[in-house]
């Protein structure tokens, strides 16, 4: 039984390969406003997720009022 040929180079991750594609296809303005919309969304995320445990750690303790 012969053991399984390793592949000797790296295969490109699928991020780097979308950056290829969309260097050769966008210009550089589209290629920056589509990261600027990106960072937009991870940022977007980041302040629900931060919303989300605010809210656990007020439901922790009882409303006060009359």
């Amino acid at each position: 039984m012969q053991a399984a040929h390793v592949r000797a180079t790296a295969i490109p991750s699928f991020t780097v390969a979308l950056r290829a594609v969309e260097s050769l296809l966008m210009s550089s303005g589209q290629r920056t406003a589509r990261r600027n919309a990106w960072t937009s969304v991870l940022e977007d995320r980041r302040r629900a997720k931060d919303r989300v445990e605010a809210q656990r750690v007020l439901d922790q303790f009882p409303a006060v009022g009359p």
